[in-house]
């Protein structure tokens, strides 16, 4: 009975809080692509840094050795971003040496996109950023959830009220980090319905963090604030590399003002969202 309880519970907190990120997100997103960018950029931080962490430093473990992993964190997701950039420059070079005879002979494909080439070259250029970014926000998402599975379970497995509290209050602080996450994704993505897709997969880890807390809580207590901080590595780093860098553009005070505005929104959502799960 408890495990279905778990089940229940890490199922509507992970993949719940996505579609419902979704609604909200990007119902805003068609209208406000910069200000969600500012939003998204403000959650991740605040996700990491007034909810994570804090809570992975309460606990027993060595801060030493939890600065360490955040440290490792950054430089792995670092490292991963150099990956992709240089398979994707590689694939580049492939298309544009494999395309040279065709615009040479002026025979497109068939079934071409007649922008596709120009498109290829554009994208090696600018967006290759938020390519990458999107895996380290699916990595860091996966870690988190099966973290918030393994709370959930032991919420339940301490009461069955305070379970269902637990995963209420994981449900509630998760949408504005998705719709932050969904921002990063949409850019990556072919489709939206692609993006909600991916972030919903990624929630679907906390009812595996569920099931194996549910058999091993005991001995996994211990590790939790590991998984906290190596969560809380990927989404400073998707903030700080990825999305941080395509605000910083020069531009009038108003839409300026906008920027910090939407930012510091995104920050307060967490916050406050964080502290009501807190004080429940």
């Amino acid at each position: 009975m408890t495990l279905i309880a778990i089940l229940i519970g890490t199922i509507a907190a992970g993949v719940g809080s996505v579609w419902l990120a979704a609604l909200l997100g990007f119902a805003m997103l068609a209208r406000f692509t910069q200000h969600m960018l500012s939003l998204a950029a403000g959650a991740l931080l605040a996700t990491a840094f007034m909810h994570l962490l804090p809570e992975a430093f309460e606990s027993a473990a060595s801060a030493h050795e939890l600065f360490a992993l955040l440290l490792g964190g950054l430089v792995f997701f670092f490292l991963l971003d150099k990956a992709e950039l240089w398979h994707h420059g590689h694939e580049h070079h492939q298309l544009t040496s494999a395309d040279a005879p065709e615009h040479h002979h002026g025979h497109a494909h068939p079934h071409a996109d007649p922008h596709a080439h120009g498109h290829a070259h554009h994208h090696h250029h600018h967006d290759h950023s938020p390519r990458s970014g999107g895996w380290a926000v699916l990595a860091g998402d996966s870690v988190h959830a099966f973290g918030d599975g393994i709370l959930i379970a032991s919420a339940f497995m301490a009461d069955m009220r305070l379970g269902v509290v637990a995963a209420l209050a994981v449900l509630a602080h998760e949408v504005p980090h998705h719709m932050g996450d969904l921002v990063v994704l949409q850019q990556t993505s072919r489709t939206s319905r692609m993006a909600i897709v991916k972030v919903s997969l990624a929630g679907t880890v906390t009812a595996l963090g569920g099931i194996v807390g549910y058999v091993l809580l005991n001995q996994l207590e211990d590790f939790l604030p590991y998984f906290l901080v190596a969560a809380s590595s990927s989404f400073v780093y998707v903030a700080l590399a990825d999305l941080i860098p395509q605000l910083q553009k020069r531009l009038g005070l108003r839409a300026t003002l906008a920027q910090v505005v939407w930012l510091l929104a995104g920050i307060a959502l967490v916050t406050l969202v964080s502290g009501l799960a807190h004080s429940h």
